[in-house]
Order: structure tokens, then sequence, then C-alpha cells
């Protein structure tokens, strides 16, 4: 196939096994997004797609060629880490064209240029890395990973460092300049917004394995397995008779469905529970109730509700049926 393949990748560090047994390919032009707990090997996969760590099986693929005993330099893969590793000592543009000193410098000139538009960072050519802000800094490390124009690009939480709200700016930046540049990535994060928003699919990492790779909308509307739902936010999970019982979303005796942080919501009918708990949170009430089933669910509301009691039903849009 074309774009990367690894095959059953393992990488062990001494005897604790990193990665077990992965699969994964990213074609040509495909943003892939990597989430999982701190711990969950998904960095380590990169680092052994990168040749930073050696495999002790499998194999990692380019075009259908195996580059797996390959050196790191002759990879062809560029790599754009949390602190960005920028140059002190040289300027915006002589981080930009580190990569490109084979290039005539009319041509690498022009490269950092047209990087720097990509990024958002016109006429920065002469600037000095102290004089940016951290959010400046990772436009620079990004147009520096991007200048000699990787096949494959690998980022290891480029964003993490930077406090939300510039994260969440940031993240429509850098996928802009992915796709308009065609570059082929894949994405080490633990944000699950981030991921969602940046990534053509998601893949869900723990314990070294790969638990369900799927395009955003897929994985978050069918997660594989109750492991998968619980990362993603999903709780608590009901059976289906009383699914039934709260409306709207039909499952099989075999299935659970798993309430969402939006799944359960008040209603004129539905079934009336006891309130355990109001608080607010962000401009909303956020009300704990106690099920049927004796599991607490957290409903939402725009303001407080008066009583010790509430009914509720189940909204679709926020719920996922799951294997038992």
């Amino acid at each position: 196939m074309r774009g990367l393949e690894v095959r059953g990748a393992v990488v062990r560090y001494g005897e604790l096994v990193a990665i077990d047994q992965v699969d994964l390919a990213v074609e040509p032009g495909e943003i892939v997004a990597l989430l999982g707990a701190s711990g969950s090997g998904k960095s380590s996969l990169l680092r052994g797609i990168a040749g930073l760590e050696p495999l002790a099986a499998g194999r990692v693929g380019w075009d259908g060629d195996d580059v797996s005993a390959a050196p790191v330099h002759a990879r062809g893969f560029g790599m754009m880490f949390q602190d960005g590793q920028l140059f002190q000592h040289l300027s915006v543009e002589g981080n930009i064209g580190y990569g490109l000193y084979r290039e005539p410098r009319a041509q690498r000139r022009a490269r950092v240029a047209e990087l720097l538009g990509v990024v958002g960072l016109p006429g920065y050519q002469a600037r000095r890395v102290g004089e940016l802000s951290g959010g400046q800094a990772q436009r620079v490390a990004l147009a520096r990973s991007l200048a000699p124009r990787p096949r494959l690009l690998l980022l290891d939480e480029p964003l993490s460092a930077l406090d939300r709200n510039l994260r969440e700016h940031l993240v429509g930046v850098l996928g802009d300049a992915l796709r308009a540049t065609g570059t082929t990535a894949l994405y080490v994060t633990h944000d699950q917004d981030e991921a969602f928003a940046l990534a053509d699919r998601v893949g869900v990492m723990a314990e070294g394995r790969m638990l369900q790779l799927d395009a955003p909308e897929v994985l978050w509307r069918r997660p594989a397995s109750r492991q998968v739902a619980e990362f993603l936010g999903y709780e608590p999970f009901i059976a289906a008779d009383l699914a039934a019982r709260l409306g709207r979303v039909r499952a099989g005796v075999d299935e659970l469905v798993a309430i969402g942080p939006a799944g359960l919501v008040p209603a004129p009918t539905g079934v009336e529970v006891p309130i355990v708990e109001q608080r607010h949170q962000r401009g909303e009430v956020l009300i704990d109730v106690r099920l049927p089933d004796g599991q607490t669910a957290t409903a939402r509301s725009a303001e407080r509700v008066e009583g010790e009691s509430l009914t509720v039903a189940l909204d679709p849009a926020g719920c996922a049926v799951i294997p038992r």
C-alpha cells in the first residue's frame, strides 16, 4: 500500500512491553490522531515508527518498502515535539531553514516565507526566538518541521504545554497547515477535543494496544467496547430494559447503553428519579440523579431544579450502544 503501514509492532523497554502487536495504516495526505492515557503506548509507537526506538518485532513500511532497519535520518520522516526544540541562537528564518541547507539560498528563503504564510506569521523572518510567545514558537516549530517536505510528520503532543484557549486556536492553525501542504501526519495527544477537531481518523490506545481506529464521528457514536466508551467519557452504562424505560434508545439483551455527557436530559415524560446533588459549571447546572438501577448519572439544566426529584429521559444523540 501507499503511505505508512505498521504491522505487528512490538516495542520493549527491558521486560516492559510498551507496544504490543500494533497494526496501523496512514494513507498519503491523511491525518491520524492517537489518543490514550499516560502509559498507553502512543508516544512509544511514534518513536518506534520514527526509528528512535527499535522494534522487538513487526515492521514499519512506507509505500510498500520496509524501513524498519533504516536509521532515523534515512526514513524521510519529520518530528515535532512538545517543547518545539527551537535553536535559541538563530532567527525565525534560521530555524525554519535549518533543514534546507542543501538548497540554494533563494529557494530556501522562498520556502521559509511560504511556510510563515501558511502558519500565520508572515514577515517574522528576522525575529529572534526569545521574542516569540509560546504560540508563535510552536508555529515556527511546525514550519521548521514542514520545511524539508517530510513524507510523514510525527507530532508528539505539540500543544500540551500551552493553555487551553491557545491550544483550541492553534489546533485549527495546525490542521490548516497540514492540509495546505498535503502533509501525511500522525498526531499524538491526550486531548480528545484536539484529536476530534484535527484528525481524519482517531485511534484509542491502552496498555500498548490499539483498541479502536475510526473516523471521529464513528468512534464517538459507536465505541467498540466499554473500555473505549469509558475513555471517551461515557458513563454510566445501563441495561436495555432500563434504556427502554428512559426512552428513545434501543439495545439488545447482549448490549449496554452508554450515557454520554449530554445523554440524560430533563424531560416532561420519562422516569422520575431522586436528585442527589446540583452544582454549577460553565453557565449550566449539573444535576446528579440516582437511576432505578442504583447508578448515578448527570443531567444538565439551564437552572436549578426545585424539589427532591426530576423526570429524565435519554437523548439518543448523546448515547451509544455497545457490546455488553
